[in-house]
């Protein structure tokens, strides 16, 4: 049984990031920007993001996935899907962790049980991290708009993004994160469900408001 995570109104203050690809960039530079701290880490090693930590500014350092594990109040995961059997465990226990992640046959090969739709991509993390509280995260958005697309909010047709987890505590705190970024949310429930943002759906990297990515989950076909 997992433990439940840290409460919401508890002080968070460093994002771990494992993966520094275009979206671990982005939201890396994100977070900063809404003042946490955060330790990024890649496949290949510390001493080859300089240049990236340095672009992002003091409020970034580079690590090894297990120390950025281990650093991060949350986490945020943004790999392949071919490479969460990499992601490290044990520092993450008890943990809220972002899924970024989708399914590409072409990139992670054939997953039998994902093409015979019997499970989702979050529910595969959180298979592997047990003791974890894993929720989809800013994985139906392109890359290039989380910095750009937000806005206040009460913004008339502000964008909103999905969110899904088995724990209402994670949904809660991307809720949070999410409108600090800019975006409302809309709760698809649980990690059963999260395949209703994922690729080839009507509500994957569209953007829209809250009513209409209701529309579009709804819309959903598996």
């Amino acid at each position: 049984m997992t433990s439940p995570p840290v409460p919401l109104g508890s002080v968070m203050t460093t994002v771990g990031i494992i993966g520094a690809g275009h979206i671990g960039t982005a939201l890396a530079k994100g977070f900063t920007q809404n003042g946490y701290d955060v330790v990024i880490a890649n496949s290949r090693g510390p001493e080859t993001l300089t240049d990236l930590v340095a672009s992002i500014g003091d409020k970034a350092r580079a690590a090894s996935a297990q120390d950025a594990a281990a650093a991060g109040d949350i986490v945020v995961v943004t790999v392949p899907l071919k490479a969460i059997d990499a992601i490290p465990v044990a520092p993450l226990e008890g943990k809220v962790v972002l899924d970024t992640n989708n399914y590409y046959f072409e990139r992670d090969g054939h997953i039998v049980d994902l093409d015979e739709k019997k499970t989702t991509t979050s529910q595969m993390l959180q298979e592997h991290l047990p003791a974890s509280h894993v929720v989809k995260a800013f994985n139906h958005i392109m890359a290039a708009d989380i910095l750009t697309d937000g806005s206040p909010a009460g913004t008339p047709n502000r964008r909103a993004l999905a969110t899904s987890s088995d724990s209402d505590d994670a949904v809660a705190l991307v809720t949070r994160i999410y409108d600090e970024f800019g975006y409302d949310t809309v709760n698809i429930g649980p990690l059963s469900e999260s395949w209703r943002v994922e690729r080839d759906q009507p509500a994957y990297v569209v953007r829209q408001n809250a009513d209409e990515l209701t529309q579009n989950l709804a819309r959903a076909e598996r």
